[in-house]
């Protein structure tokens, strides 16, 4: 390469043959300025045959890549129109390192493309991922059976200190956040009841009304949207970890079952902590509604607590504490279930972490629905 600095030149000039002779002079630097492809698009497109492309780099001085970007863009224009190129006349490195480009071509389809998907195709996967999905919670399911069956043979690979440490993580620590969110709920219910109630001189039954909708309905299933986003998201994060670091693979290698070992505590923790969270939640929840009413309907303390013990039956309270170890069955095996379908990577760990709360949410909603309509079909 010269070490004489000049600007770069381009001349490009076709013979009665049909070569497209393509001259290059100058220091062809990225930086410092080159001429454009548009030179040569024009005569290639110009009237008359052109059959080759060569090049003529005898006034050529410094290069960089600036000069391969030119000579590959007269390789594609080349490519394109059916056009011979010769590149024996350029520099010795460039002419290598444009075999080096083309050596291997690119794969069929190895580029992107955004490819429209019909609605009938979207409707198919859609259906299709739902039933898989269904079939991977019932396979789940099924395997936590099996495994509760092995623990009261006294078989299981379970350890009950793991048990007792989950009770504590989702019981006594969860005390604040279920006590903040049912006091909130208990308010609620007795501003909203005290509202409609008073215009037909019938405040006296917001203690009915919140006593009945917390202890039917509201306690279990807030106490259970409360875990789901909780204690649901926890095992989730843990056990997508633990797949993440190859752990669940381990345990597998070392022939201990990963479902006795880490979900049957999280789930028998669940069914035993829930349905006490669910007591503290209306004993909270009939709190709020009794603050209300005492402080702006003149209801007496006593008045309150009788219309409140009138109004509770015991089929009210057991369909609520029942519920609550539902939902916490429900808690336990979304969040475990979709760690263990975990990714191997960060972000997967945060999609399992969104997809077992929103699906426990999901879950936990439907099912109250289907509850009611049992209840109302049962009249209980």
């Amino acid at each position: 390469m010269s070490s004489e600095s000049s600007s770069a030149r381009l001349t490009v000039r076709r013979t009665e043959s049909g070569l497209l002779q393509v001259e290059m002079g100058g220091d062809w630097i990225a930086h410092a300025g080159m001429p454009g492809i548009a030179a040569v698009e024009k005569e290639l497109t110009a009237a008359g045959a052109v059959k080759a492309m060569a090049f003529d780099a005898a006034g050529l001085g410094r290069w960089n890549s600036g000069l391969m970007t030119f000579v590959l863009k007269c390789y594609d224009l080349c490519a394109s129109n059916g056009i011979e190129f010769r590149a024996q006349t350029l520099p010795p490195n460039v002419a290598k390192l444009i075999h080096l480009s083309q050596a291997v071509p690119e794969t069929k389809d190895a580029a992107r493309s955004a490819a429209r998907v019909s609605l009938l195709q979207r409707v198919g996967e859609s259906g299709i991922a739902t039933w898989a999905g269904a079939a991977a919670m019932l396979t789940f399911v099924g395997e936590n059976v099996l495994a509760l069956r092995r623990l009261l043979r006294g078989t299981a690979q379970f350890r009950w200190a793991d048990m007792f440490l989950v009770m504590q993580e989702c019981g006594p620590q969860a005390l604040g956040i279920v006590a903040l969110i049912n006091l909130l709920i208990g308010l609620i219910l007795a501003f909203v009841g005290a509202t409609e109630l008073t215009r037909f001189g019938a405040s006296i039954y917001t203690a009915d009304l919140v006593a009945v909708a917390t202890v039917r309905e509201m306690g279990c299933i807030m106490t259970g949207i409360i875990l789901c986003g909780r204690t649901g998201a926890a095992f989730a994060a843990q056990l997508g970890t633990m797949k993440v670091n190859q752990e669940l693979e381990a345990f597998q290698t070392f022939g201990i079952n990963p479902v006795e070992f880490l979900v049957l505590p999280r789930m028998l923790a669940l069914i035993v902590m829930v349905p006490l969270l669910c007591v503290f939640a209306d004993v909270i929840s009939i709190l709020g509604g009794f603050l209300v009413s005492t402080m702006m309907l003149n209801i007496t303390p006593a008045l309150y607590i009788h219309r409140t013990l009138e109004a509770i039956t015991l089929t009210s309270f057991l369909l609520g504490i029942f519920k609550g170890a539902y939902f916490g069955v429900v808690v336990a095996l979304t969040g475990c279930l979709r760690g263990m379908q975990c990714g191997t990577n960060a972000a997967a760990v945060g999609l399992a972490t969104t997809s077992a709360v929103v699906t426990g949410i999901t879950v936990i909603i439907a099912s109250d629905g289907l509850f009611a309509v049992i209840c109302n079909a049962l009249h209980l």
